[in-house]
């Protein structure tokens, strides 16, 4: 009699780990909402470069109704650092934005957790401050994120992926 052949077990055998349940649309669509909410706000932050000659003439104007003692060189340097520093903590927001709709992707709850305080964070954002169609936008796109990652599909796969040995 011949041995059967011996052939390599899967990754998922060998282990002792079940195999990944499989992604409900809900999560696919959060997934897609999550990233859609971070580039809108990249764009927005982007977009504000084209603002920049109002901003400074705004600011001197103020300046000089306050009865300030900026130079125009220094509104220009302020101008300069804010815009610039807006940009860098929109890019950071964004990778971590990004980073958590991969995790929630992956069936993290702690990510869905994460992503729903900083929607309300942004929700609050905007209707407390001034935005723009880009800011409206993006929380919208959040807010779906929020809602499809807590239907009922997306729950039952939070808790197949935690029950996952």
């Amino acid at each position: 009699m011949s041995e059967s052949p011996n052939y390599p077990q899967s990754t998922s055998a060998s282990t002792g780990q079940a195999p990944a349940p499989p992604r409900p649309g809900t999560i696919e669509g959060a997934f897609w909402a999550f990233i859609a909410a971070p580039v809108i706000g990249l764009i927005g932050a982007l977009l504000i470069f084209g603002n920049r000659d109002q901003i400074a003439t705004t600011l001197r104007d103020t300046n000089r109704q306050r009865g300030g003692n900026l130079t125009d060189a220094q509104i220009d340097q302020t101008v300069n650092v804010t815009m610039i520093t807006a940009v860098v903590i929109a890019v950071v927001i964004a990778g971590l934005y990004l980073l958590f709709a991969f995790k929630l992707r992956a069936g993290r709850n702690w990510a869905r957790i994460v992503l729903t305080v900083l929607a309300a964070l942004q929700l609050i954002s905007v209707l407390t401050g001034q935005s723009t169609i880009g800011g409206y936008v993006a929380v919208l796109a959040a807010v779906v994120g929020v809602v499809l990652s807590f239907t009922a599909p997306s729950n039952a796969y939070f808790a197949a992926v935690k029950a996952r040995p």
